[in-house]
């Protein structure tokens, strides 16, 4: 046996799954000749209970073996796979051909009743099951069966069933044992929503300058996020903001006395890591906002950036922690060409016990406020090590705390980061626009790193505003809105996505005013009242999340085809066996990702993937308009960019 999944590239991590995933348990075994093998997988819960799981063969010419299980309990499973001479199966495809030619009938007949009789003798064998057994065997040897009825025998559905679940086994192989690590759902699924609580109840006073929101006042916008269906609140970092350097709007390298400075600068005489801003008010208002968003439903995300605003206090209790240049300065943050003057990054090699320590304290501290989730920036910036290190620490004592890494990174270092924890991260679906490049994206984030790599499929950032959303308009909003809802168990939308927010400070990949820099006025009410948002949208999106649980799924994803180059097609499908009501669930998502046309074309669909065999008929009903057709295996479609440009299908009933 070989290449067994679930698994990760390096072999000093676990792979990982949410409670309720369907986890492909995948083996690669065989033998010399012709007889038949048999797999299990052998499963240990966290509290110990024993399951044993058949495998089949998946039949690709590879000698691979998989059975889907979807384990529940949260913590480390251990595993191992088990391969074994299929005595059974090995006489029963002999049999089966030479009863049926007529040769060696009798022999095959008497080989298959002793088999028979010694499965009937196995202590472990449920007495009804003995009792069929030996009748069978006795109907094999009496003279008085025919060759068909010996067949029929053969076929019987209980005995088959009987030697699935218990084969007569020889020549067993046990593979090591494995582990996998099991985490909240929370961890693999969330529909997140990202705002600023400072522009939360924002107001601009007299004299032009504007007064910041607080903790109490954004209390006031939690309901509007849960009524449109999402489950994770994610904060920018809440802390004071550093006076030296302080940017202005745009990025700009002034700021005027009432700009508030971006969030990432963190730190001022008024505090740093451990310290709510201010403005925002007090910890205590803090905690309430955590209460009211836990009352709506909603968990609260924070951000942990690791870095300082010149006048942090740590720059002057621990400069040993920031590099220093020749000229005696200290080094400011930079992505080139982006330029982070009111940043200095962190020196992990400089006192790196002192690091951690702090660290650490700072990551209990927002615990001990309520905080279960950290979206982490830039991590890719940071030790592996160190992450290694936190995340391991910190789930030994809250194993419900989950990281999500902000790691627009290089695949090497973003992968590696998964695996050393990290139970989410952002991923390459913001770039990833066309129909060919989306059918390479799902299937690596679905297949390729699915054992160790949880993708949030983000549609925008404060500082991110991709081209395709820039010059599509509504129809652009709405597509990757949709893509990200059904695709990922996880997705994401930064405030104002809503109210089409498109225009990008020029020669840049951001907004214009970005609220990094500023406060954000917007009227939520207004915008509902003349039709400017698609907050409906949203909400139908979460609806349709939350009533169908193969969307929950990271790994269901199978893309199909289309006659036009801009259709994308694919398909979610949870069998009942997995579900958690026992009922199947399947999605067909037909997508136009051109935001600025109409097409009309051919899907062709492969329905065995849900369990309909090909040329059979089967309802679907459009989930976003209730529209249902019957459809087959190739099906006309017409997506209107600028009507609905996307079909949500759930496949309703077959014929």
């Amino acid at each position: 046996m070989a290449l067994a999944h679930p698994s990760v590239p390096d072999a000093l991590f676990r792979p990982s799954a949410f409670s309720g995933e369907a986890v492909p348990f995948v083996v690669t075994a065989f033998r010399e000749g012709h007889d038949r093998i048999g797999v299990h997988v052998r499963l240990f819960s966290p509290s110990g209970e024993e399951s044993l799981h058949r495998l089949s063969p998946l039949g690709d010419g590879f000698d691979r073996w998989s059975v889907d299980i979807a384990p529940l309990e949260e913590g480390i499973w251990r595993f191992r796979f088990e391969a074994f001479g299929d005595d059974v199966a090995t006489w029963d495809h002999a049999a089966q051909l030479k009863i049926a030619a007529g040769v060696d009938a009798p022999l095959m007949r008497e080989m298959g009743a002793r088999l028979f009789t010694d499965a009937a003798r196995e202590k472990d064998r449920p007495a009804a099951e003995r009792t069929a057994l030996n009748a069978a065997a006795r109907a094999l040897r009496e003279q008085s069966t025919s060759d068909d009825e010996a067949l029929a025998v053969m076929r019987d559905p209980a005995i088959c069933a009987a030697f699935r679940a218990r084969p007569v086994q020889s020549l067993l192989t046990t593979g090591p044992d494995l582990e996998l690590r099991v985490e909240r759902e929370r961890a693999g699924v969330g529909a997140w929503y990202e705002f600023f609580p400072r522009s939360e109840g924002a107001k601009r006073l007299k004299d032009g300058s504007i007064k910041s929101g607080t903790f109490r006042t954004a209390i006031k916008r939690l309901p509007a996020v849960a009524a449109m269906g999402f489950d994770v609140l994610y904060l920018p970092p809440i802390h004071p903001i550093g006076e030296v350097n302080r940017k202005g709007p745009n990025n700009t390298l002034t700021a005027g006395p009432s700009d508030p400075g971006s969030p990432w600068a963190i730190g001022s005489a008024a505090g740093g890591h451990d310290t709510v801003h201010p403005d925002l008010g007090t910890l205590a208002d803090f905690r309430a906002f955590v209460r009211a968003a836990r009352a709506e439903g909603l968990e609260v995300a924070l951000d942990l950036a690791l870095q300082a605003a010149p006048d942090h206090p740590w720059v002057a209790a621990h400069p040993e922690w920031f590099t220093t240049l020749p000229d005696g300065t200290i080094a400011y943050a930079e992505n080139p060409p982006k330029k982070y003057q009111d940043i200095y990054p962190i020196n992990f090699d400089n006192d790196p016990a002192g690091i951690r320590a702090e660290v650490l304290r700072i990551v209990r501290h927002w615990i001990a406020q309520g905080v279960k989730i950290f979206r982490v920036d830039n991590p890719h910036t940071k030790p592996l090590q160190f992450w290694e290190w936190l995340i391991a620490t910190v789930n030994a004592e809250h194993p419900d705390v989950v990281f999500l890494a902000e790691a627009f990174t290089r695949p090497a270092p973003l992968q590696a980061l998964a695996q050393a924890g990290f139970q989410q991260s952002y991923s390459y679906f913001t770039w990833r626009n066309a129909k060919a490049e989306l059918e390479e994206f799902l299937h690596w984030i679905s297949h390729d790193t699915a054992d160790f790599m949880r993708p949030n499929l983000f549609v925008n950032t404060p500082d991110i505003l991709t081209e395709y959303l820039q010059y599509g308009g509504r129809p652009a909003y709405k597509i990757r809105a949709a893509l990200a809802a059904t695709a990922g168990a996880s997705y994401g939308v930064y405030a104002g996505y809503e109210l089409i927010e498109n225009v990008a400070r020029p020669g840049s990949e951001e907004n214009l005013d970005n609220e990094k820099y500023e406060y954000k006025l917007r009227d939520w009410d207004a915008a509902a009242s003349q039709g400017l948002t698609i907050a409906p949208y949203l909400t139908r999106l979460n609806e349709i999340r939350r009533a169908h649980p193969a969307l929950r799924q990271l790994r269901d994803i199978s893309i199909h085809w289309s006659d036009d180059d801009a259709i994308l097609v694919f398909v979610k499908h949870l069998p009942a066996a997995l579900s958690v009501d026992g009922v199947d669930d399947t999605i067909i998502v037909v997508a136009n990702v051109d935001p600025h046309s109409t097409r009309q074309t051919t899907v062709h669909i492969d329905s065995t993937v849900f369990g309909v065999a090909r040329g059979a008929d089967y309802v679907v009903e459009d989930l976003v308009t209730g529209a249902t057709w019957t459809w087959n295996q190739d099906n006309f479609v017409r997506l209107d960019a600028f009507d609905e440009p996307v079909h949500i299908l759930h496949v309703k009933e077959t014929r």
